[in-house]
């Protein structure tokens, strides 16, 4: 009998789904790569508490022993924050820990295309990924990019990750059909900063604004993804300056010692901590609670605007 790979979703995320209740998925990547234990786990509980404190159903995305989940269990999300060996995985790498039976991580694109399968719309973050420098070169651009355009998903994050190239990032996310919504901000923020200079497609003031437009997109069958830029708490940003020279010393640094592809960002991420003497970790912290926030409020706003 030939095997069978499926997705399993959590009781309460699919009785939500089923009843058409708000519903916010989250990455598990930042639990298993992107943050320090016994932290990482921490954040993770404190992200699903966020989202249910506004009123959602939170639905943790991440690949135990080969099963893809959707709405980990704290014994799962325990798991992903502790395991010695967790695959980084993109959508490309997802059949591949499925396959061989690992434990996976997901990343924005890799999310994003478990809860496509499900039926989840909205979907909160740190930053997703983007063009990177020197990409010219390299031709290093982010599977993120690809999949919020083919995505029907609302992807609520404090823009690109400061590390990348952030005009280039705009520019495909143009090309690739991708509105960018400012949270009653004209800019796209720039992560740790809430100002960058570049402007977005739209400002928007209100939940209710977003979830307009991702339906007129989808209802009209001419759009993917919709990415809703908030900027940082007041109060938790840095400098952009400051930002901007400890990247350079760290871009110089992972050339000189060849990193390439996905070693890159999670180097550049602990050599910014250093820099900052912790600030820019604290600052992430800050930014993806009220991220959480604030996709919570955007999954009432979609389900009362669908009807449900």
């Amino acid at each position: 009998m030939t095997e069978r790979f499926t997705v399993r979703i959590a009781d309460e995320v699919a009785a939500a789904i089923a009843e058409g209740c708000p519903v916010v998925a989250l990455e598990s990547t930042l639990i298993s790569h992107g943050l320090p234990r016994p932290r990482n786990l921490d954040v993770a509980r404190r992200l699903e508490a966020a989202v249910r404190e506004g009123g959602a159903v939170p639905a943790t995305v991440g690949i135990v022993v080969g099963r893809p989940i959707v709405g980990l269990s704290d014994a799962e999300l325990t798991l992903l924050a502790t395991a010695a060996s967790v695959r980084k995985c993109s959508r490309r790498d997802v059949a591949l820990a499925v396959a061989r039976g690992e434990h996976g991580a997901t990343t924005v694109a890799g999310t994003l295309a478990l809860i496509g399968i499900a039926g989840i719309q909205v979907f909160a973050t740190g930053g997703i990924g983007g063009v990177h420098r020197g990409a010219e070169q390299t031709f290093d651009v982010s599977a993120d990019l690809v999949e919020l355009a083919r995505s029907r998903a609302i992807v609520v994050c404090a823009g690109a990750k400061a590390l990348l190239d952030l005009p280039r990032t705009i520019e495909v996310l143009e090309t690739a059909g991708v509105p960018i919504l400012g949270w009653r901000t004209d800019e796209l923020p720039a992560f740790y900063s809430s100002a960058s200079g570049l402007p977005v497609t739209a400002r928007i003031e209100t939940a209710a604004e977003a979830a307009r437009v991702a339906l007129a997109a989808w209802e009209l069958g001419i759009g993917g993804g919709v990415l809703v830029g908030v900027p940082p708490p007041p109060g938790t940003t840095l400098a952009n300056e400051r930002v901007e020279q400890s990247l350079a010393d760290a871009l110089a640094e992972a050339d000189r010692r060849g990193l390439r592809g996905p070693e890159v960002t999670p180097f550049l991420l602990r050599a910014v901590a250093e820099a900052t003497g912790g600030e820019s970790v604290e600052a992430n912290l800050a930014l993806l609670e009220n991220n959480a926030r604030v996709g919570a409020e955007i999954a009432v706003a979609l389900s009362e605007a669908s009807g449900r």
